[in-house]
């Protein structure tokens, strides 16, 4: 019989000292002072850098090894008016790379080209072919990579002996030698000591146009010409880093705490007539929004085609044409969407009628009927509903390629190195990664990755955590306090939305909206006559009990913007019932 796992609640107890200190240092409310000193940020210096989040306080660029090496031979290119192709991902972060490094050299008067590979038919990375059938006839000087490149040794080679050059900028894991390349800019590799292993990939990409504009100016670069200012390329940095699910900390929440004002500035069309399909009206864009809406739909490009209608969409200055790539983005992702449900409903029947293989602390999964498009995004529900490391496979005649996702305390890269002799190829990060293997090798992989899960973790790492900020009665919550947990935005990994626990809660009023989610008005029942708070619950069983009261509450306290207003609203991530009605 399928088993999943039971959620445990852990309530995070901050020291009470520590929590009375900062919130007389910073005069909050000490709820905010539970909730910083839980994301390690104990003193009023510490809260200060946090909240002022200054494009100016990024550590230096040069700090990243071989960035000296990258921005000489950019500068080289630009003097001699050499051919430079940009060679970016297929997901949001590589398009918005993409997009950033194009738009830059561009502006400063390079001979710029771009490719992104197509997801199915090339495969992820800089690859051999690509020198040989595409930057060799065009009479490309200098390659630069972006989110992508650091395992692409044989693609540096054929690059060196047709007399190209190539930088790499990447974030990936970096196994074994670096390729041998003019510069490989990527601060994972273990010799970069800048502290910057956090940044996406088009964040290692701004790092890059940052230190290059510097350079330029060093020589006198900007004395005829306007110098750019590089915050109007946030957008971009913004949009790749929260899609990347890259961690919200120091350079990341710099990067898109300002990126998310630029994109409020509707200077980009293509971003605005995104934001217009998905239905984001006219409240302040979150960084929920880029993670929820605007990047599935962005990467429902490379997905379900290929990802050049999304790097148009970028880059384009015609607001009709915006739209109208917009509109198809909105289309493919519907059908994303659609593929996705199947497939997810086919290994979910397959799991109930197969249940010995839920046995093992992960899931190896593989079909010839699965679209390759989307199989990441799928793991990442199948990760969700069984709570291990889930690996998916699509088939394809000789060849198979997969994706992975993991949970917290099993690094999905280190496991896929201990089966390295299983695969052909393999890359990724800690909680995301992707390989190619034969067929007929994939048995033995499912034994062998399973075997290394369960060496890097213990029992506990497999059951599912709900981390609770602090209990907070609805009395509490004030519009001082939700205003000052609004500042703590942006929310993403690393800087994860306070989730706040409320015991013996009543319902006063219910009912459910758009089918499957459930509207109320809670109060606390030692406290029936106090103040009524607005709630919605999303993605409920419709056909399932309507408790009229709960014995506990997992809840984000936030404002709803809605029609120009703003309300106080109560957002119910979990609940343990009590009665039902």
């Amino acid at each position: 019989m399928e088993t999943l796992q039971k959620t445990r609640w852990r309530l995070l107890q901050p020291d009470p000292a520590a929590v009375r200190r900062l919130t007389n240092a910073l005069k909050c409310h000490p709820i905010t002072a539970k909730v910083l000193i839980n994301r390690r940020i104990v003193t009023r210096p510490d809260a200060c850098r946090f909240f002022d989040a200054a494009l100016g306080a990024i550590r230096p660029p040069f700090s990243i090894k071989d960035m000296d090496a990258a921005v000489t031979r950019l500068h080289a290119a630009l003097r001699k008016k050499e051919k430079i192709l940009i060679f970016g991902d297929y997901d949001v972060d590589g398009v918005t790379a993409t997009t950033l490094m194009t738009e830059f050299l561009t502006g400063v008067g390079a001979d710029v080209s771009h490719y992104i590979p197509h997801r199915t038919r090339e495969g992820y990375g800089f690859q051999a072919q690509h020198v040989t059938d595409l930057a060799v006839p065009q009479k490309i000087g200098l390659i630069v990579t972006v989110d992508c490149g650091s395992a692409s040794h044989d693609a540096v080679e054929a690059a060196r002996d047709a007399g190209i050059d190539v930088i790499i900028t990447d974030h990936h894991v970096v196994g074994g030698e670096l390729p041998a390349a003019t510069a490989v800019i990527n601060p994972q590799r273990p010799d970069c000591c800048a502290g910057l292993g956090d940044l996406a990939g088009v964040g290692v990409a701004f790092y890059l146009i940052i230190a290059l504009r510097k350079h330029l100016r060093d020589q006198g670069f900007w004395e005829d010409r306007p110098e750019p200012n590089l915050k109007r390329f946030c957008d971009l940095v913004a949009l790749g880093t929260v899609a990347d699910v890259a961690p919200l900390t120091a350079e990341n929440r710099i990067f898109s705490r300002a990126g998310l004002e630029q994109i409020g500035c509707g200077d980009r069309p293509g971003i605005w007539a995104l934001m217009s399909v998905a239905g984001i009206g006219d409240r302040p864009i979150a960084a929920e929004d880029i993670a929820f809406r605007l990047g599935p739909r962005i990467n429902a490009a490379g997905r379900m085609d290929h990802a050049r209608l999304a790097l148009e969409l970028m880059t384009t200055e015609d607001p009709d044409r915006a739209m109208a790539i917009a509109k198809e983005l909105n289309r493919l992702n519907a059908e994303r969407q659609a593929v996705e449900q199947r497939m997810f409903d086919e290994i979910v029947n397959h799991l109930r009628l197969h249940p010995r293989l839920l046995a093992g602390r992960s899931l190896v999964l593989a079909s010839e009927k699965w679209h390759q498009g989307v199989l990441g995004i799928v793991a990442s529900k199948v990760v969700r509903r069984y709570y291990r490391p889930v690996l998916l496979i699509g088939i394809e005649a000789e060849t198979a390629k997969g994706s992975g996702r993991s949970i917290a305390g099993v690094d999905l890269h280190q496991a896929l190195a201990a089966c390295a002799g299983d695969l052909e190829r393999f890359g990724g990060h800690a909680m995301a990664a992707g390989l190619s293997i034969r067929p007929e090798k994939i048995a033995g992989f499912r034994d062998h990755f399973d075997a290394a899960v369960r060496e890097m973790a213990d029992e506990e790492a497999f059951a599912p955590v709900l981390t609770l900020d602090a209990e907070l009665d609805f009395a509490d919550i004030t519009e001082g306090l939700l205003d000052e947990l609004a500042s703590l935005n942006p929310y993403g990994e690393g800087n994860p939305e306070p989730l706040f626990m409320a015991r013996d809660v009543r319902v006063r009023f219910s009912k459910l909206v758009g089918g499957r989610h459930r509207r109320m008005t809670l109060c606390s029942a030692s406290d029936p006559a106090g103040r009524p708070f607005n709630a919605i619950q999303f993605n409920i069983d419709p056909n399932g009990p309507l408790p009229d009261r709960f014995d506990q509450l997992a809840f984000r306290a936030c404002w709803n913007h809605y029609n120009g207003r703003r309300t106080p609203q109560v957002v119910i991530e979990a609940a343990e019932q009590g009665g039902e009605r």
